[in-house]
């Protein structure tokens, strides 16, 4: 049996999501949970083969749980499925050590088999997505992307570096830096672009 657990914050797709793998002969859910906090408490409690887990979900995303789970003493593989079909996320989800990205909107069927390889040894990454990932590449360092994330939903300098660690002059070096590596105007204009193109 392929034991999975699932990370899904949309209730509605998280059930259905697990009844379609449910009524497959050789996979199990395990659990099912609705942010990237609990994905990872549950991925350490239950150690399943694969977890299967949306990018944008509340605490963590899909892509901060990926790499976390790499830090685990019995890591699982991490399957992700979403609707962004965005270069930039496909990049960081390969290294953060993923071994599928798939879309939403793909037959259902395509994920059974897909967690089948996965659990061969396999990767399964959608192809036209694969060609597009390498023509351009990702100009943010990770912490340039945590301050221009909390800066673009509103985030005041000085709570970011609260939240951060930071002195707010780091902060606005930082915005400084993401701003001119992706020739934005501004914090907002930068937080778009990164948005648009998967790099956040």
């Amino acid at each position: 049996m392929i034991r999975v657990v699932l990370a899904e914050d949309q209730a509605m797709v998280r059930g259905a999501l697990a009844a379609l793998l449910n009524l497959e002969p050789d996979i199990e859910v395990l659990g099912t949970v609705a942010d990237g906090e609990a994905a990872c408490n549950e991925v350490r409690r239950l150690r399943p083969d694969i977890l299967v887990s949306d990018i944008e979900m509340p605490k963590l995303t899909g892509l901060e749980v990926a790499q976390r789970i790499q830090r685990f003493d019995a890591p699982c593989k991490v399957v992700i499925l979403t609707t962004f079909a965005r270069a930039g996320y496909l990049r960081r989800a390969l290294d953060a050590g993923v071994c599928g990205y798939l879309l939403k909107d793909a037959p259902a069927e395509q994920l059974a088999a897909a967690l089948r390889k996965v659990q061969n040894g396999g990767r399964v990454i959608d192809p036209e997505l694969a060609l597009e990932a390498w023509t351009e590449a990702d100009p943010l360092n990770d912490r340039e992307r945590q301050v221009l994330r909390l800066a673009g939903e509103g985030a005041a300098a000085s709570d970011i570096g609260t939240q951060l660690n930071l002195s707010q002059g780091t902060v606005r070096n930082y915005l400084s830096e993401a701003i001119g590596k992706l020739g934005a105007a501004n914090r907002i204009e930068a937080y778009r672009l990164a948005r648009q193109k998967g790099w956040l």
